[in-house]
């Protein structure tokens, strides 16, 4: 028995002693020396370096938040209280969102243009309105009330916005458009600028009229009739752009000549000013002489219908008042008698003093 253990363990032996990596220290129980540790038979199995999950940016991120949050510092994940302090903290932020982003108070001059996505949703009246929390709906309140006010040329000196009249005349014109929002949602996304197209269309629609009247027209008597033919030109063409504008009205605040030829125009208008004074006295004095006439007329109408009833009668007054008139301021004697003396000396007669 003892002979069959040699025999068996010797071949193990030989492997240890005999090997290429070279032989050990004798000992069986493979305690080994500097040569037994090059053996890769008696090496263990080398494992791998674990690889660690995930950034470690990322993890101590999440670590630091646990512990903030009331989390657990031993990696065992968020303490239960903790996670439900953070959902109460999202629910309040909602809740907070909701509340501040949902509702608008439109004033009594306003209106409330929603877009939700981006797409126009609906109009607002005055009120309290509520919508859709943003940015789901955001809201664009435009004053619907408040007049504004586009001015064209200019009344200081050196500005000159010159337009062409009919008659082929140059005038230096400035005036003002007064208009307000009609329809908000047309004015916010039917045009790209509407205050800018305001302006555009109140120079067109002024260039068209006063290429329809003369230079004298323009700056005279026709002001009123070109404001209001303006006025209602710009309606139509605003109303043709969908432009949701309302154009209150028109005032012209300067139509003058350019200013080199501005004195010659101003002595042209002197002269037709004067003219037209003489021209108004003229018709004055005939309106005068022709109301005397009438006048006159009709008292002798009156005369003739008495002096037909009585005609002796009639003329005997009509020679006295004559020769009174006649006689009324000359030195006279009436002296009645059928012997009349060629001399008498008579004392001078006193002069009738003049009616006070």
């Amino acid at each position: 028995m003892n002979t069959n253990d040699d025999a068996g363990a010797r071949p193990i032996a030989v492997m240890n002693e005999g090997g290429p990596w070279g032989g050990g220290s004798g000992n069986n129980g493979g305690s080994g020396g500097g040569d037994n540790d090059r053996n890769p038979w008696n090496q263990p199995p080398r494992r791998k370096p674990a690889k660690r999950a995930g950034n470690p940016a990322i993890d101590d991120l999440l670590r630091r938040g646990r512990e903030r949050f009331g989390g657990g510092g031993d990696g065992s994940g968020i303490d239960p209280d903790g996670g439900k302090l953070i959902a109460w903290a999202i629910a309040a932020l909602i809740i907070l969102w909701v509340a501040l982003t949902s509702w608008h108070v439109i004033g009594p001059q306003q209106r409330g243009v929603v877009t939700r996505l981006g797409a126009y949703a609906e109009t607002l009246q005055p009120g309290l309105r509520f919508h859709l929390p943003a940015p789901f709906d955001i809201v664009d309140k435009i004053d619907v009330e408040d007049i504004r006010t586009t001015d064209i040329g200019s009344t200081s000196e050196g500005a000159q916005n010159l337009v062409l009249t009919g008659d082929q005349n140059i005038i230096d014109l400035a005036y003002s458009v007064r208009w307000n929002i009609r329809d908000p949602e047309l004015y916010l996304y039917e045009l790209a600028d509407p205050d800018d197209t305001v302006g555009e269309v109140a120079e067109s629609a002024m260039r068209a009229e006063l290429a329809r009247v003369s230079l004298n027209d323009a700056i005279g008597p026709q002001r009123s009739q070109i404001e209001q033919r303006t006025a209602q030109r710009m309606q139509e063409i605003l109303d043709s752009y969908r432009a949701g504008i309302v154009v209150q009205g028109v005032a012209i605040k300067q139509a003058d000549p350019p200013a080199a030829v501005n004195d010659a125009f101003k002595s042209v208008s002197a002269a037709q000013q004067t003219a037209q004074t003489y021209l108004n006295e003229a018709r004055a004095y005939a309106q005068q002489l022709g109301a005397k006439a009438e006048g006159e007329s009709a008292a002798f109408d009156k005369v003739y219908t008495e002096y037909r009833l009585a005609p002796e009668v009639t003329r005997k007054r009509m020679y006295y008042e004559t020769m009174e008139r006649v006689l009324a301021k000359t030195d006279k004697t009436v002296i009645e008698g059928p012997n009349v003396v060629p001399y008498m000396p008579l004392p001078a007669p006193r002069r009738p003093e003049a009616a006070q």
